[in-house]
């Protein structure tokens, strides 16, 4: 998807028709359409000639996309689990897995890079009524195995507004949300996670539209990308102004909020009544 991005971009700066880019490697408009949205696998042959229709001629500037095409190609580890995943997930995982800063606000429940296996395990029975334990257990491992990028030797930045809502409603027994509650106060000691809470104190707030992820990454020319959970999918988008306007709304609850210190001794506050 950051590749396809990428492609279109230099296409738009270029003046190039989508039909134009699809005559120059063979192909119809419809498929740079689903390239320039990430929906296909890439030919290194086809982005080369992309490259070289759109006037890149820096070796550089080629070797990193096309080297960004052939890792487009490579399966992730969490395509083995593919059977418990809804269809539009396994592109969010590829990107939070690639991301050097991840932003969100979380309201419904514990961002899923944070939850305890106690708590995940709740979440994710109660989202999929019906399934088999083996299901559930496949899901709550995915999780748990997505949580190891935060304690890796490259560990992106994780900064983290969580609303007390998602502190306060039950998932699992008291036990459950007591452990969930010391795991927070523990991972927002690490030196790479931000964590904030906003307080029912605090009233109306910039994170009025729900829960939203800001992802970036380290190679300069690809573009933030916002993911948006709905019910039966997922957006994704990485337009500067839709991107600009979250950055700003995230800012803002970073501002509203209280500081990670003080955020830490809110939830020392909430495990002591729990």
């Amino acid at each position: 998807m950051l590749l396809g991005s990428h492609l279109r971009r230099l296409r738009e700066s270029r003046g190039i028709t989508r039909e134009a880019a699809g005559y120059s490697i063979r192909a119809s408009e419809s498929k740079i359409s689903r390239m320039e949205l990430g929906r296909v696998s890439f030919k290194t042959r086809d982005v080369e000639d992309l490259l070289t229709l759109y006037g890149v001629a820096d070796e550089a500037e080629r070797t990193s996309l096309l080297s960004l095409a052939k890792e487009a190609n490579v399966a992730g580890w969490w395509h083995s689990y593919s059977d418990v995943l809804p269809s539009w997930f396994p592109t969010y995982i590829g990107l939070e897995g690639s991301a050097h800063l991840i932003r969100s606000y979380e309201v419904q429940f514990v961002h899923g890079l944070l939850q305890t296996e106690a708590y995940a395990r709740a979440v994710v029975s109660r989202g999929m009524r019906g399934a088999g334990a083996a299901d559930i257990d496949r899901r709550v491992a995915l999780r748990m195995e997505r949580q190891k990028c935060l304690v890796a030797e490259n560990a992106p930045e994780f900064h983290i507004v969580l609303d007390e809502a998602a502190l306060r409603r039950p998932y699992g027994d008291r036990e459950v949300m007591r452990g969930q509650l010391q795991h927070l106060i523990d991972l927002s000691e690490r030196p790479n996670v931000r964590l904030q809470v906003m307080p029912f104190g605090f009233g109306g707030h910039s994170g009025e539209s729900g829960a939203f992820t800001l992802l970036s990454f380290p190679e300069s020319d690809l573009s933030d990308v916002v993911y948006l959970e709905q019910l039966t999918s997922a957006l994704y988008l990485d337009k500067p102004e839709d991107v600009a306007q979250y950055e700003q709304a995230l800012k803002q609850l970073q501002q509203d909020s209280p500081s990670p210190e003080e955020s830490r001794d809110l939830l020392r506050g909430l495990l002591q009544l729990s």
